[in-house]
């Protein structure tokens, strides 16, 4: 895991089999080191948690050091967030094409601590974009920053990711799911509990929901075993980005920075659940493993 080198040109590897473009038709010119490179250095320095940017350029071999300076990297890779996650929902089509069960969740993501909030500057650089307080049922505490929400499929590969304010209820992402999934069943927690919802959901995109019900409900019936054992999954990965690839150590300023390093530690957990997949046969899951 210490070899960089050799981790790039693997990711770098799996990026050309699934993009041709090696550029953004914004640019006029090819600089020395194509978006594809920079898009397979960044998901790199994820895999390996090397989270500065500091960190990482001292560390770079002389090859890839030459080709780009530290303030042009981190100007590009922001610019192409959006670039990053298509490539993330390609990789995740070679595992979810034909998925018809998934899970729903929500994990705090704190930007500064409580205390700092009313004084923080981190991320209020556009009013659509402000962080908020919010409280989690989880660790029953309350903190101030965004909440990521998030769908994966039963065998653990996230499909659909957003981000909202802390304040935001769990339930209005499932408005937008309607927009991206259809003909599936949905696994979630009592925080989706919504009759109104479920039958939207149904009635829009053939989209079943089940959820736990709460003991005091009218026909209380407890949810199945293997949808309670399933649920557990995205937990495991919201315990694989808070681990390995320290999610929730925030070195942002901007939105744009923070949304940035939040899809590039996701596409990185994806991009190595494919390279076990496809590559080496082995479980997808086993993310703390040599690539080359």
């Amino acid at each position: 895991m210490n070899n960089l080198s050799a981790n790039y040109e693997r990711i770098l590897e799996v990026l050309r089999k699934i993009s041709k473009d090696q550029l953004l038709p914004y640019q006029r010119r090819e600089p020395k080191l194509c978006d594809l490179e920079l898009i397979s250095l960044s998901l790199t320095a994820e895999f390996m948690g090397i989270d500065s940017e500091n960190d990482l350029f001292r560390k770079l071999p002389e090859m890839i050091y030459t080709k780009i300076e530290r303030s042009v990297y981190n100007r590009r890779r922001r610019r192409l967030a959006n670039e990053l996650d298509k490539i993330r929902l390609k990789l995740a089509s070679h595992f979810n094409e034909f998925e018809d069960y998934f899970v729903v969740d929500s994990m705090p993501l704190e930007v500064c601590k409580l205390s700092r909030s009313s004084r923080s500057k981190i991320c209020k650089e556009d009013d659509f974009a402000f962080p908020d307080k919010g409280y989690c049922a989880a660790q029953s505490a309350n903190y101030y920053g965004y909440k990521l929400h998030a769908v994966c499929s039963v065998n653990g590969v996230f499909q659909s990711i957003d981000l909202s304010p802390a304040s935001v209820h769990d339930i209005n992402y499932l408005k937008d799911i309607q927009m991206q999934m259809g003909d599936c069943t949905l696994i979630g927690d009592r925080g989706y509990l919504s009759a109104k919802i479920q039958l939207n959901l149904f009635e829009t995109c053939n989209i079943t929901l089940n959820t736990p019900m709460r003991r005091n409900q009218k026909e209380y019936k407890r949810q199945p075993y293997i949808f309670r054992k399933k649920r557990k999954r995205i937990e495991t990965l919201f315990s694989q980005l808070c681990d390995q690839f320290m999610i929730r150590r925030n070195y942002a300023k901007s939105f744009k920075g923070f949304k940035t390093r939040i899809i590039s530690k996701i596409t990185a957990l994806t991009t190595i659940h494919y390279i076990n997949k496809f590559i080496f046969g082995r479980n997808i899951n086993n993310i703390k493993i040599s690539i080359i």
